[in-house]
């Protein structure tokens, strides 16, 4: 880290790590704030659905990010407000297809066949051709945690779970997009509220009248908190001081953090099949961000 590489001594060198470590420990509690939120919005779906369930998400957080951001509203060109909108139909769809798969398969699983699409997306930036080998660990890890088939996981657990995964890369795109047109975190907040209104008419059929229960509710901020508004936050004051490879890098253990949060809190028990298909694809989506950190240094 640059603070670690320019500190003198060995009192310097210990304060280097001291702020090196700081921000990565941000990133990480936000991953475990995102994963552990997942797992009780698992636990909320009996009372409300997948789809209700991504409705309290995304109206909730909208309406904290919008109270504490407060985004002006005039000034934005018709390209502007394609881009946010962009965001938040990804936004939406990302919880969308997320959840159903949550509801149906285990969440490491989830979440390690939901990553598959920043790493496709970071394989294709990259070019390179070291970058079949991740591509091929990945797909190893994807067919030993079907085992051999996605006959074990249930296939449309498994395939929401795919499309979440091409929707968080567009989630991607469209999130560095919107940061270069819109000030601090305006954009997120806008492109929140564009989610929540889309997924409300899904989340009333399925839901009803339970979306205004208010215990549901509460878990419902909850999840709302842990898995949008904190994260954010969290990692928004690490990037300040983290390199963007290395923040890429630490996100590749979602997978793993969640397969933690389902063990925890939900019971969901690893074989050892599992916890090696999991492994590989943090393996390959460390090995593909440090591939593509290594052409852009050279």
């Amino acid at each position: 880290m640059p603070e670690a590489a320019g500190a003198l001594g060995n009192g310097g060198r210990r304060g280097g790590r001291g702020r090196a470590l700081g921000p990565v420990a941000l990133v990480v509690a936000g991953g475990l704030s995102v994963q552990f939120g997942a797992a009780v919005a698992v636990l909320l779906m009996p009372r409300a659905g997948a789809l209700g369930v991504v409705t309290l998400r995304l109206v909730l957080a909208a309406i904290v990010l919008m109270l504490v951001c407060r985004p002006r509203l005039r000034g934005h060109s018709r390209a502007d407000w394609s881009t946010v909108v962009a965001f938040g139909i990804a936004m939406a769809a990302m919880n969308m297809l997320f959840y159903q798969a949550a509801d149906r398969i285990p969440l490491g699983a989830a979440v390690t066949l939901e990553v598959l699409g920043p790493l496709a997306l970071s394989v294709v930036v990259s070019r390179r051709l070291i970058n079949l080998l991740w591509a091929g660990l990945a797909l190893g890890g994807v067919v030993l945690l079907s085992g051999g088939g996605f006959d074990r996981l249930d296939p449309a657990g498994a395939a929401f779970a795919l499309g979440a995964g091409a929707m968080w890369a567009a989630y991607i795109v469209f999130s560095a997009r919107t940061g270069r047109r819109f000030p601090q975190a305006d954009g997120l907040a806008l492109a929140m509220a564009v989610g929540a209104v889309l997924s409300l008419p899904f989340g009333i059929a399925e839901a009803g009248s339970a979306l205004v229960v208010p215990s549901t509710i509460g878990l419902g901020l909850a999840v709302a908190l842990m898995s949008s508004v904190l994260p954010y936050t969290l990692e928004l004051l690490a990037l300040r001081r983290l390199p963007a490879p290395t923040f890429a890098v630490l996100m590749s253990l979602e997978p793993a953090i969640a397969a933690t949060a389902g063990f925890l809190v939900l019971h969901q028990a690893l074989s050892a099949a599992d916890a090696l298909a999991i492994a590989l694809v943090v393996a390959a989506s460390m090995g593909a961000v440090r591939t593509q950190v290594q052409r852009a240094a050279g």
